[in-house]
């Protein structure tokens, strides 16, 4: 009697273990989910869970095909509102992302929250996203994610600079009457760095207006913007209208480079990709 106790205890154990492992492939496939956060959302669909995603913020727009999903607002901005009313079952992004009184309106509602931690670093990014993938249930996908970054990790590492390092200014622009510049401990710096350069500007975390005395003491060899803000500048000839510009040494040689936006800020799975474009920019 007790082997067959035991027997059928080991049954039961092993009949849960496998139902658990079917649950969380279920849930992993099957729950709608609203993501939050660019770089959450481009992960998402490298493990192939972009079907499930019924809504997303603006900066979601890597794989192109996210740009049609419905859109809940900025992640820095969002309301309740707009992420209720697509009915997801799971809302994920960072933890900055989503303010304490909106975690407490969504988990009201039923809405499981799925946040996580970035760290600006390469290594801070193959953790990221073996986490989102063990969190959604398709850790073999991150690994597959992973040796694909590793490998552009590398490749980018041959065209970063050992020596002379670039002086960079990165301008956030949009138009004329929204300038600010990226400090110390900002994702801007960090890819900066990555990509074989130094930042311009010292002596202040996050961000800052532009002044034309500010711009002419950091004394650039490189000025950075988002694609984007060059546009809303009316291009390089516009940048060169900006107050102090043509005294640096940047305005000088008209050495302006632009990225996107989400590419250079993201530290996602095409963060190598990321470095060594603007690493080429850099040498060029």
């Amino acid at each position: 009697m007790k082997i067959i106790k035991n027997a059928l205890l080991l049954f039961l154990m092993i009949s849960t273990s496998i139902s658990a492992v079917q649950a969380r492939h279920i849930n992993a496939t099957s729950k709608k989910i609203v993501s939050v956060n660019g770089t959450v959302s481009e992960i998402l669909a490298a493990i192939g869970l972009e079907p499930s995603i019924v809504g997303v913020d603006v900066t979601s727009t890597y794989p192109v095909s996210l740009k049609s999903k419905p859109k809940v607002g900025h992640n820095r901005n969002l309301s309740a509102e707009g992420i209720l009313a697509l009915q997801p079952d799971v809302v994920t992004g960072l933890s900055t992302d989503i303010k304490p009184e909106l975690a407490d309106q969504l988990k009201s509602a039923g809405i499981k929250l799925v946040l996580f931690t970035q760290e600006l670093s390469a290594e801070g990014t193959k953790k990221l996203i073996r986490q989102v993938a063990n969190s959604f249930g398709n850790k073999p996908k991150a690994e597959a994610l992973v040796k694909k970054l590793n490998a552009d990790l590398a490749a980018a590492a041959k065209l970063t600079r050992s020596e002379g390092k670039p002086k960079v200014l990165f301008i956030y622009a949009r138009g004329t009457g929204t300038m600010m510049v990226a400090g110390q401990n900002t994702p801007l710096e960090k890819m900066i760095q990555l990509a074989g350069g130094q930042n311009a500007v010292k002596g202040f975390n996050d961000y800052k207006p532009l002044t034309a005395e500010a711009l002419v003491e950091a004394n650039p060899d490189v000025i950075l913007l988002f694609s984007s803000g060059m546009q809303s500048l009316g291009g390089p000839a516009g940048l060169q209208d900006v107050q102090g510009v043509n005294q640096t040494k940047a305005g000088k040689a008209k050495r302006f480079i632009t990225m996107d936006g989400e590419l250079l800020t993201g530290f996602g799975p095409r963060l190598g990709q990321a470095i060594a474009e603007l690493a080429q920019k850099l040498k060029s």
